[in-house]
């Protein structure tokens, strides 16, 4: 595996090696112990997570608060995406920016998103099968969003605004600035 750090060091790309041959291929999704060892924390991850969704659903921004913030190990099972992590720590020198990765069944590409930031993916191809990890379970009460084109964010979701197709909750989130229910950069939410 392969660990990458982006422009926002705490989000992290994950590269697993493919072995390939004529019959097909294996490939190790998750490793505790070499996630583990290129962190220096540990993630107890308790759930896993699958969405299948057509070109154009949006899904996010989404987040937890603490104490049930949760930590994110998403990939693409079948298909194609856009997945987004933005940095909601105040203070954070990142604060308001993001990360955007295209995640794909043929890249096999994984996007660690840790607590403190809110995510999202657009979905790029029909039939994209998404799937995911969280340290903490759904946590209705603690559940909050943001915006998902609020222009201070900047994102480019690829796609024209009237091929995206989102809940009624997601389309009613608040601008970033409008929230105050965030996290504190420096905290640490691991402990």
């Amino acid at each position: 595996m392969n660990f990458i750090r982006t422009d926002i060091s705490d989000v992290v790309i994950i590269e697993p090696t493919v072995h390939g041959d004529d019959r097909g291929y294996f490939v190790e999704t998750f490793r505790t112990d070499k996630l583990e060892e290129f962190l220096g924390f540990k993630v107890n991850f308790c759930q896993d997570n699958e969405s299948k969704s057509s070109k154009g659903v949006l899904r996010g921004l989404h987040y937890q608060l603490f104490p049930k913030a949760q930590t994110k190990l998403v990939r693409v099972i079948q298909g194609k995406v856009l997945d987004v992590a933005v940095d909601i720590r105040k203070g954070s020198p990142t604060f308001g920016e993001h990360v955007a990765v295209e995640l794909s069944s043929e890249n096999k590409r994984q996007l660690f998103v840790p607590r403190g930031f809110a995510h999202a993916f657009v979905v790029l191809e029909d039939d994209t099968v998404f799937a995911y990890k969280v340290d903490n379970y759904y946590s209705p009460e603690n559940d909050r969003g943001i915006l998902f084109n609020d222009e201070a964010l900047n994102i480019d979701w690829i796609l024209k605004n009237e091929e995206l197709n989102l809940s009624a909750k997601d389309k009613l989130q608040p601008l970033l600035s409008e929230t105050n229910e965030l996290f504190e950069y420096g905290v640490n939410y691991y402990e």
